[in-house]
């Protein structure tokens, strides 16, 4: 039998509490930290913890599109993606 690997992408709005690179730096470190919870959680629900990778994307890649500086609560997420490798 094959192995599935988790990919858990960690995603921040494009608002920042701080200007130019510092908020740039905080919401990459931030979207990190939110695919690392993620993580945690499936470890606690029993899957095996050298499957899964965590990636954060800070404000790359949004789901809707804002102007800068802008809260925007369907920005900040995480995102799975399995991928299955045979044996």
């Amino acid at each position: 039998m094959g192995e599935t690997r988790i990919k858990v992408n960690g995603y921040t709005d494009n608002s920042a509490g701080h200007p130019g690179a510092r908020g740039k730096a905080y919401n990459m470190q931030l979207s990190l930290r939110r695919a690392r919870a993620v993580k945690s959680e499936l470890i606690r629900d029993g899957v095996a913890e050298g499957t899964i990778e965590t990636r954060g994307f800070g404000d790359a890649d949004p789901l809707v599109r804002t102007k800068p500086n802008t809260r925007e609560p369907q920005n900040r997420r995480v995102a799975l993606s399995l991928t299955d490798y045979p044996a």
